[in-house]
Order: C-alpha cells, then sequence, then structure tokens
C-alpha cells in the first residue's frame, strides 16, 4: 500500500514547538515515502474547540512549511462514529456507564502522560446484560469492555516493541458521551481506518493509547498502521511542552521574528 499519514491538530489552543515537531515529523515521513498526508481537524471538545484556533493552526503549519493533501473535520463525521457504536453495542464490546463526570470531560481529548484515563473500577460492567438496542440510548455514556489480563503489543517504528496489559495498564475505557460525542479513541480509529492511514506519527505520550485503539480496530474489524511515537519536547523542568507554553506558541514565535528555519532548528532542543 502507497503510505498516508496524517496530522491530527485540536483546535483548542495556539500550536505551539513541540506539535511543530511532530507535525514536521510526520510531515517529514511522507514526503521521503512520496505519500499523502491528511490534516484533521479534532474539533470535538465543544466547550474548547474554536474557530480562531482552527484558522491559526493552518496558517501557522504552512508558515512552518508543512503542507498537506486532504483535509477532514470531526465534528462533521459523528454519523460515522454512530454506527461504529452501534456496531460495538451489537457486538457486545461496550456497555453503558453513569459514573465519573471527570473522566467524562477527558474523554474528548487525547490523553497525555499526565492527564491519562484513570483505571475504571468496573462499577456498571456487571450492571449490564442482555441483548441492546442497535442505537445508543442519548442519556447514556458507554465504555469498551477490555479483556482483563489480554497484553497487547506492537513494534512501534520508533520507540520499539511495546506491550500493555488489559485491566492492569488500562481500564474500561469511554467511548461514547452522553451529549452524542465519541470519546478521543473511538474517533481517532474510525477516522485512520476512513482515510487509509498506514502509519500513525504522533507523541510517545499516547503509546498507552495505541493499546486502547488496538482492541477498538479488531472489535470493530479494522486494519492497524503502523505507529512511530515521538519523543517528547519538554520544558527547562522537563515537562512536555503544553498550551499553556504561550512563549512557544508558533504564533508568538513568529510574531518575535523568528524564521520558519529557525523554529525547526530548535526541535533538538
Amino acid at each position: 500500500m502507497s503510505y498516508t499519514g496524517r496530522l491530527a491538530p485540536s483546535p483548542t489552543g495556539l500550536l505551539h514547538l513541540g506539535h511543530a515537531r511532530t507535525f514536521w515529523i510526520a510531515f517529514e515521513r511522507a514526503r521521503a515515502a512520496n505519500g499523502t498526508l491528511w490534516l484533521r481537524d479534532e474539533d470535538l471538545d465543544p466547550q474548547r474547540s474554536r474557530a480562531e484556533f482552527s484558522t491559526a493552526m493552518k496558517e501557522d503549519l504552512h508558515w512552518l512549511g508543512i503542507t498537506w493533501d486532504h483535509e477532514m473535520r470531526q465534528s462533521d463525521r459523528i454519523s460515522y462514529y454512530h454506527a461504529a457504536l452501534g456496531q460495538l453495542i451489537s457486538s457486545g464490546h461496550t456497555y453503558p456507564c453513569t459514573c465519573s463526570r471527570k473522566d467524562l470531560a477527558q474523554s474528548t481529548q487525547a490523553p497525555h502522560e499526565d492527564d491519562d484515563e484513570p483505571i475504571y473500577a468496573g462499577t456498571c460492567r456487571t450492571k449490564s446484560s442482555g441483548p441492546w438496542a442497535l442505537e445508543p440510548r442519548p442519556s447514556l455514556n458507554y465504555r469498551f469492555r477490555v479483556p482483563d489480563g489480554e497484553i497487547i503489543t506492537f513494534d512501534d517504528l520508533h520507540a520499539g516493541p511495546q506491550s500493555f496489559t488489559a485491566g492492569v495498564d488500562f481500564g474500561d475505557f469511554l467511548i461514547w458521551r452522553k451529549d452524542n460525542l465519541p470519546s478521543y479513541q473511538l474517533a481517532c480509529v474510525v477516522d485512520d481506518a476512513a482515510t487509509h492511514i498506514t502509519e500513525v506519527v504522533r507523541g510517545c505520550d499516547l503509546l498507552k493509547s495505541t493499546a486502547r485503539q488496538i482492541l477498538l480496530q479488531r472489535a470493530l474489524g479494522l486494519l492497524a498502521p503502523q505507529y512511530f511515537h515521538c519523543d517528547l519536547l519538554r520544558d527547562e523542568l522537563g515537562m512536555r511542552l503544553a498550551k499553556r507554553h504561550d512563549a512557544l506558541a508558533l504564533r508568538s514565535l513568529r510574531e518575535q521574528g523568528f524564521t520558519p528555519a529557525q523554529v525547526r532548528a530548535r526541535f533538538s532542543l
């Protein structure tokens, strides 16, 4: 298969130097393979996603020298996620859950090393049995039922062999919210399959998410892409760069007079 990669920024703030480095690596790998690159606007967070950030991220990526071939916006694709949920319900891979508002608030965003979804205690797992309707109930959230004790392995093209144990490293994770939104994990799997992504390039803080997504791919009968998890850029205290680092936002660096080449030179910091 020909190479197809993707850039997947979320419009919840300005892109910073860490984002830029990851997206530059994705761009370079697609270009080296003479492949195709998608830009996926992950705008599912209704509280934090803003149109001005979406516009800014495209402008900043173009300024840096990154181009892409196709675009998609997740908020336009709710019906596809809805269909995937129906498939998971009918196959018994998911169950309704009424727990943890905090988990729900985090579920539309990609989890990071310092805010990963906590392991679920399984409170609602035993409440659900019998056949369910193919349509999700609008007043309920849904979790994916992980196969406790199963070891999920994959060979990362940068980080090497990886192994995570379901029920130990992560528990039953949210895939749908009662406000009619999919989780990051479900939307990511559905969209990667729809656009025929052959390699996912993203930060190494999402290695555990890959194990979750492999389980979803199996349950939905989808092929798994290859994965390349980059090292993270960190500040002087060793913390990963985040949107709180306003001074390192691409927009701020541009306004300070940095050139694209000077910004790219900082990717090794």
